[in-house]
C-alpha cells in the first residue's frame, strides 16, 4: 500500500516582509496534504499542525515541489524535531539536478499534464490578510493536486515536460522512484 504524502504550504507573510530569504521567520497559514493511503486531501491551519506532524511521522515519503528548500524548513519552525529527517522527494531538486536550473511548477504542469496552478503564492498571502482562508485552502489544494499529477506522470513515464524560454517543448528525463539507499523510516513522537 502506498503511504506517501504530497504537500504544499502557504504562508501568512512574504520574504520581503521578513527582510530576505529567512524561512525561519515565515508563518504558516495553510498546509494541504494529499494522503495516498486514504486518497484524501486534508487542509491544516497553523493551530492544527501537530495533527499533520503525527500523520507525517506515520507516513512514507513526503513529496513536494521545492519542499526541501521551502515547505519543510518553514514547517520545522513548528516541529520539535527535524522533518528533513523523514524520507523526501523534492521534484524541483531532481529537475534542477538534471537540467542545472530551476523551472516553475506552473511551467512543468502546463506542459506535462495540461493543467496549471490556479493563482500565485503572493495572492494567498493577500487572501490571508483579508481573512479569506477558504480561498487559500482551495488554491493550495489545487497546487497539491497539480504536484501529485506531475509526480505520477514523471514516476510512470520517467520524464516531465516544460516549455523553454524560446517556447520549445523540452523533455527532462527524471526518476521519481524511491532510492534504495534511503530506506523509509517512521519516527514516533508524542504530542
Amino acid at each position: 500500500m502506498n503511504n506517501e504524502v504530497v504537500l504544499d504550504i502557504e504562508t501568512q507573510n512574504t520574504f520581503q516582509e521578513v527582510g530576505g530569504y529567512h524561512t525561519d521567520k515565515l508563518k504558516v497559514s495553510v498546509v494541504v496534504a494529499y494522503f495516498y493511503e486514504t486518497d484524501e486531501f486534508v487542509a491544516y491551519e497553523e493551530q492544527q499542525l501537530p495533527q499533520l506532524f503525527q500523520r507525517l511521522e506515520q507516513s512514507g515519503r513526503i513529496i513536494g515541489y521545492n519542499n526541501i528548500g521551502f515547505d519543510i524548513p518553514v514547517l520545522n519552525n513548528y516541529y520539535v524535531g527535524d522533518l528533513l529527517q523523514l524520507p523526501q522527494l523534492d521534484m524541483l531538486a531532481k529537475i534542477h539536478s538534471s537540467l542545472g536550473y530551476r523551472i516553475k511548477l506552473d511551467d512543468v504542469a502546463a506542459a506535462t499534464i495540461g493543467m496549471g496552478k490556479s493563482a500565485h503564492g503572493l495572492q494567498a498571502v493577500q487572501w490571508w490578510k483579508e481573512g479569506k482562508v477558504r480561498e487559500i485552502i482551495d488554491y493550495c489544494t489545487q497546487d497539491v493536486r497539480v504536484t501529485r499529477d506531475v509526480y505520477e506522470f514523471g514516476k510512470e513515464n520517467g520524464f516531465i515536460l516544460f516549455d523553454d524560454r524560446m517556447g520549445e517543448r523540452r523533455q527532462v528525463n527524471i526518476d521519481f522512484h524511491p532510492s534504495e539507499e534511503k530506506a523509509q523510516i517512521n519516527l514516533s513522537m508524542g504530542f
